[in-house]
């Protein structure tokens, strides 16, 4: 009796011991196998199975269903959409999980007109794109150059602006980073802001604005849009910039100054107008 409990504990060591090599041989069949992988990737035919095994594996998802089926795209308005079907390496049928979201996004963003933009895989086979555009806000006239800006004054680099034309210009140096302020104010009133061909920065203080093409209006310091629906409300009510207006001077605090036109020769001379009083901006 004593012999066969003997024996049966060391079959018992026996069989803990096997237990034990083959746990550390797997272990070690697992260690070699992946730094067999690493070198593996080393070398340009590792790299050339890992780039197979990858497009198979691609290949996989697609006959499983996950293919591109639909491009959904939001926010565009100027983008072309060839441009956005090539940014996303994309068509129907490809393989979804083939699409690179992170590359798409950096294509798009390289583009004139696109601020940013965000791109989803939505499972199984919808791609999501949503477009920030840039809205052109004027042409900026800097340096004997002209550029188109966005509200930030940020440059979009467009080089035909012909198509641009009705947009006011803006002039100076420093007149991008601006713009927005004043168009803005311009805005206020709808009937007149149209008849804002350009407006030149002055002296990083205030603007001088051109309207219809040919009558200087200096606007003040400060309290600029009260001066701008001052302007409006006198054009509204007594058809303040007729055609012999020159200049309408409204940097003072209580009055505005009128430049009239030299008469051309052979016509009867207009009279003068005098300076006259317009109380402070409201």
């Amino acid at each position: 009796m004593a012999a066969v409990t003997a024996s049966r504990s060391r079959r018992r060591r026996l069989s803990r011991g096997a237990r034990r090599v083959a746990i550390w041989t797997l272990a070690a069949v697992s260690i070699a196998g992946a730094g067999g992988a690493v070198a593996l990737t080393r070398l340009p035919i590792g790299q050339e199975f890992i780039e197979q095994g990858a497009a198979h594996a691609l290949a996989a998802t697609g006959a499983l269903g996950l293919v591109v089926t639909d491009v959904q795209v939001s926010g565009r308005e100027t983008t072309d959409p060839a441009t956005v079907m090539a940014a996303l390496a994309a068509r129907r049928g490809t393989p979804i999980l083939a699409v690179s979201p992170s590359r798409a996004k950096q294509q798009l963003e390289a583009l004139p007109w696109v601020r940013s933009a965000v791109i989803e895989r939505r499972l199984p086979g919808t791609l999501y794109v949503r477009l920030v555009e840039r809205k052109p806000l004027a042409v900026w006239q800097h340096g004997g150059r002209h550029e188109l800006i966005d509200r930030d004054g940020a440059v979009i680099p467009v080089r035909d602006l012909s198509r641009f034309s009705a947009l006011p210009t803006v002039v100076g140096d420093d007149a991008a980073k601006h713009a927005a302020a004043l168009i803005d104010i311009l805005a206020r009133e709808p009937d007149l802001a149209p008849r804002v061909s350009a407006a030149v920065r002055v002296g990083d203080r205030r603007w001088n604005l051109r309207i219809d093409g040919a009558i200087e209006v200096m606007l003040p310091d400060k309290d600029q849009a009260g001066a701008w629906s001052q302007l409006a409300r006198l054009e509204r009510t007594s058809g303040l910039l007729k055609r012999d207006v020159q200049t309408v001077d409204m940097r003072l605090p209580d009055r505005l100054v009128l430049r009239i036109n030299a008469p051309q020769p052979g016509k009867e001379a207009t009279p003068a107008k005098k300076a006259k009083p317009a109380g402070k901006p409201a």
